[in-house]
């Protein structure tokens, strides 16, 4: 009747009175037990008093069969009062009373056997989620048995129990094999416990990282397949089918369609689409709420979800309602310093005539001010709320770390010399920096968390803005928190051996860390060597070259000798302080990707992959590629640990530029092509030394290793890198390749992916002729043009260049036939596709079919046989050359061309008819020749105006 106080007042008594031991008393119990009831999760000494009284009513039942009903009746009660706990965190605080009444249930042989198979798995799911396996165990040999006779319809909700457990010993087992193997140097069988460990993870419920990583896949694919009017007009019609469910009543139904537009929804989470989701998740957090759901992580998500919405709106009271509900539904905690901190950070924005007293919190106000500037204020205006956001922090410090890079602090001194100002910056820049991580140092880890995600903020603001100084000087701070990459820094100092375990990655030893705070560490980590490299590039040096010394424009007597820069140590001070900045960068990446090992999130690997081959793609194009073995090295031993989760092209990419890394330097220097004409290649080759052919060994294990994993979802001109490594490294070990032109001799599939084939044959008779093993080639005509003319093949620039490579192939082997159809076919497809290049990849096209038309002519040539008709083709072919080399813009090509027009025409023009004829095409190729020049002048004088301008020395 809704009058608690009478009924406090009315056991009160009852109790005071002592009345008979009848069923009253446990009643009485009963109705103490729902007085009592707790409130709310937080409060454990309310459960624990109202779990007693429930105890108290069974233990007074159980031992008279004419009250048995009260045992059912205590654990009906008993479970309706328990259900809030039935959540992440809590489940382990049922386990003591649950499985008493499961037992008593047992004892007393209740007729509702259906209730007693219901609470068998609820004591089982809470055995499971306390990792009490050994009880759970025991709980399945007895509840098996009795759901299959008594309540078959449950029976396969026990059975997905028991092989979740049985899984789970299964894990522990190969953990403790993989330890064992790993301490006694048994590679192959870490490797083989690892792999099953990752299938397993995938099936096991969907709650480890497989099931992690399907969905991240599926959201990928997802985000890639659907646009986002799709998308809409999906949630739109959930949106609908959700009202209906919430009509109905059904709390499995309303969950399962929460759940799936939460899925249709979580490709739309991004900056600057989220603002559409309001209504459909408002509505997916207000249907949870009205049935009280105990999915509480999923309602923690989504309400903060729901702030970052209201706050992008800045609708700032709607956004930290959100936050305060998801802080109460955050009962593991995961989420709660990021919550506390939002939360504080709203208030602040909230309140802004208020001053602030915690210096973290005006920090905080600062660099809010500093988002809500407009793209036309002005570089200075951000700036300056940027820098105090940062003296809010350091007061002192951070000026000190911030003049770093200001030229005005520096100091030369009375002395002048060629490299004073260059050696003044690098000390000034090195001591300034240094006081970091003295300041952090200082604090002894005060509010650490806390101010690691302000200087995070701030170094991300910073760099969006461009305030780069302001970002470079943030992470210095954020990242002097990294004890990892302090550790890192450190052995790095201290030096170890090089050496080839590329399978293994240097996992980075550091005290535990919670993953928000290491995912903060990589993605500033990540800005950090972004910012770095601006600043190199302000020096005018490219990432891991060596600077060049400035001129030396001071005058000198007779007489003098220049000092080399090599011997000034002045001069050495200031390249050694840009290599560091060098290895700054790269240690940042990598330290990156150590954490995203750590943390099992693998788009932190991939990106730090990414960063590493960009930013050193100068060094790849020019065959530097020596000087990255060792970062590729720890990236892909990363990757072979964690899985290349699904993105094969940059696994192909990585590995062809590790392995050729390897080979580079033992490769020969080319023989002379006239060398070349006379001599045969050399089969007895001097064999490679231990020390080259441990690596070219390696390189062939890498390519390999790629290889064996690659689809068809990797670019044909990837899969041809790959290729051509792989063929030279084993060319360089003197190891021919199979008949079936591949890397697994022994598959039982007899297909071969005749591009694959193509690509692997066209680089064996590449490397063929060069000094050193031939490979054992398949006949050109009768074999490898057949199969590249019948391919199909996904990018028409590999096609061509294929073609292009195979007509000069074929023409060196004199099979006329055979270089027509591959040089006719090369100039078709390319003219067709021309058009459809980008600027830079339509003067490759040109160049091939440059190629191409002089191979087709000089073809013709060979074969004319005393035909004069066909010396006028091939003058045309020649002619066609030269106007596709002027396209490319290659002198080289254009010259060429011409050499043999002119050539051709020369027996011709003793005829005054064929003077005539050669008029018009002579001219052509003079005109191409010209623009060609022309064209090549004003390319170098702008190269040379912007190699003035990247210098940046004084």
């Amino acid at each position: 009747m809704g009058q608690p106080e009478v009924s406090e007042d009315c056991i009160r008594m009852y109790f005071k009175v002592k009345g008979p031991v009848t069923q009253f008393l446990g009643r009485a119990h009963l109705c103490r037990a729902q007085l009592c009831a707790p409130k709310s999760t937080e409060n454990m000494e309310e459960f624990e008093n109202c779990v007693t009284q429930y105890m108290k009513a069974i233990n007074f039942a159980k031992g008279e069969p004419r009250y048995y009903f009260l045992v059912y009746n205590a654990s009906v009660l008993y479970w309706q009062m328990v259900r809030p706990f039935l959540k992440p965190g809590y489940h382990h605080r049922l386990i003591p009373s649950l499985s008493q009444i499961v037992s008593v249930l047992n004892q007393t042989e209740e007729d509702d056997k259906g209730w007693r198979a219901e609470l068998m798995l609820e004591l089982l799911e809470c055995y499971l989620q306390a990792g009490r396996n050994e009880e759970a165990a025991k709980l399945c040999a007895t509840a098996a048995p009795f759901i299959k006779a008594n309540a078959p319809l449950k029976y396969r909700q026990i059975f997905a129990l028991m092989v979740k457990l049985e899984y789970s010993k299964l894990i522990l087992l190969l953990f403790e094999l993989a330890h064992l193997s790993l301490i006694l140097k048994c590679g192959e069988i870490t490797s083989d416990c690892l792999s099953d460990l990752k299938k397993m993870d995938s099936k096991v419920g969907g709650q480890g990282l497989g099931a992690k990583k399907k969905k991240k896949k599926k959201k990928k694919r997802e985000r890639n397949s659907k646009s986002p009017h799709q998308e809409g007009l999906n949630l739109q019609r959930l949106d609908t089918v959700l009202q209906r469910a919430v009509r109905l009543g059904d709390p499995r139904v309303i969950h399962v369609v929460c759940a799936t537009q939460w899925n249709t929804c979580l490709p739309l989470l991004q900056h600057d689409l989220r603002h559409r989701l309001r209504k459909p998740l408002a509505s997916i957090a207000e249907a949870l709420e009205k049935v009280d759901s105990l999915m509480v992580l999923f309602r923690c998500q989504v309400h903060m979800e729901m702030a970052y919405i209201e706050e992008g709106a800045d609708r700032l009271e709607p956004a930290m309602e959100h936050l305060r509900k998801a802080v109460l539904l955050d009962t593991l905690g995961l989420y709660q310093d990021t919550l506390r901190m939002a939360l504080n950070r709203l208030h602040l924005c909230a309140t802004p005539c208020q001053v602030p007293e915690r210096t973290e919190d005006k920090a905080t106000l600062a660099i809010e001010q500093a988002k809500k500037t407009m793209p036309e204020d002005s570089v200075r205006k951000k700036r300056a709320l940027l820098v105090t956001a940062g003296l809010a922090l350091a007061p002192d410090t951070f000026q000190i770390v911030l003049d770093s890079e200001n030229e005005a602090k520096v100091s030369t001194g009375k002395k002048q010399g060629r490299f004073t100002y260059l050696y003044a910056k690098a000390q000034h820049h090195s001591l300034s920096v240094d006081k970091a991580a003295g300041h952090v140092r200082c604090l002894r880890g005060r509010n650490a968390k806390e101010r690691v995600q302000i200087w995070a903020e701030l170094a991300k603001v910073a760099r969006k803005q461009g305030v780069w100084d302001v970002c470079r000087t943030a992470s210095r701070f954020c990242l002097a928190y990294d004890v990892g990459k302090v550790e890192r820094q450190a052995r790095l100092k201290r030096g170890r051996p090089r050496g080839h375990a590329w399978a293994q990655s240097d996992a980075t030893l550091q005290r535990p860390a919670s993953p928000s705070l290491l995912r903060e560490f990589a993605e500033v980590g990540f800005i950090n060597a972004e910012a770095t490299v601006h600043l190199l590039r302000s020096e005018g040096v490219q990432l891991n070259d060596c600077p060049m010394p400035p001129e030396d424009l001071s005058q000198h007597p007779v007489g003098y000798i220049p000092e080399s820069p090599e011997d000034n140590t002045e001069w050495i001070t200031y390249r050694t302080w840009i290599e560091g900045l060098s290895q700054h960068t790269m240690n940042s990446w990598l330290r990156s990707a150590d954490i995203g090992q750590t943390i099992q999130e693998a788009w932190i690997v991939q990106n730090a992959v990414v960063y590493v081959l960009n930013h050193n793609q100068h060094l790849i194009t020019a065959g530097r590629q020596r000087e990255l073995v060792g970062a590729l090295y720890h990236l892909l031993g990363i990757i072979k640990a964690m899985g290349h989760s699904g993105d094969l092209a940059l696994l192909a990419t990585l590995c062809s530029t590790l392995a050729r890394g390897l080979i580079t330097t033992w490769i020969p220097a080319p023989t002379p092509e006239k060398s070349r004409r006379h001599t045969r290649s050399n089969p007895l080759h001097t064999p490679l030394d231990p020390e080259a052919a441990s690596e070219v060994r390696t390189a062939v294990e890498v390519c390999e290793f790629a290889l064996n994993l690659t689809d068809g979802t990797v670019p044909v001109s990837t899969l041809q890198q790959l290729i051509a490594t792989w063929a030279k490294a084993k060319q360089l070990l003197r190891q021919q390749v199979g008949p079936r032109l591949g890397t697994d001799e022994q598959s039982a599939n007899e297909s071969i992916d005749s591009v694959t084939g193509v690509l692997v044959a066209l680089e064996m008779h590449s490397c063929n002729g060069l000094g050193l093993m031939d490979f054992t080639v398949p006949p050109l005509a009768q074999v490898l043009v057949k199969m590249a003319l019948e391919c199909s093949w996904s990018d028409p620039l590999v096609e061509l260049q294929t073609l292009t490579r195979l007509a000069h192939f074929t023409y060196v082997a004199r099979d006329h036939e055979a270089t027509m159809a591959c040089s006719q076919k090369a100039i078709q497809m390319g003219i067709e596709h021309l058009q459809a290049f980008s600027p830079v990849e339509a003067e490759l096209v040109a160049e091939m079919l440059s190629t191409a038309a002089c191979i087709q002519g000089r073809s013709i040539m060979d074969n004319l046989k005393g035909r004069k008709q066909l010396r006028l083709t091939a003058a045309k072919a020649f002619v066609e050359s030269a106007r596709f080399g002027g396209i490319a813009g290659s002198s080289a090509l254009v010259m060429q061309a011409a050499r043999h027009f002119w050539n051709t025409w020369l027996p011709l023009l003793s005829s005054a008819v064929n003077r005539k004829k050669c008029k018009s095409a002579t001219q052509e190729v003079i005109s191409v020749i010209n623009k060609t020049e022309a064209r090549k002048q004003v390319r170098n004088e702008h190269d040379g105006c912007m190699g003035d301008r990247g210098r940046g020395h004084p």
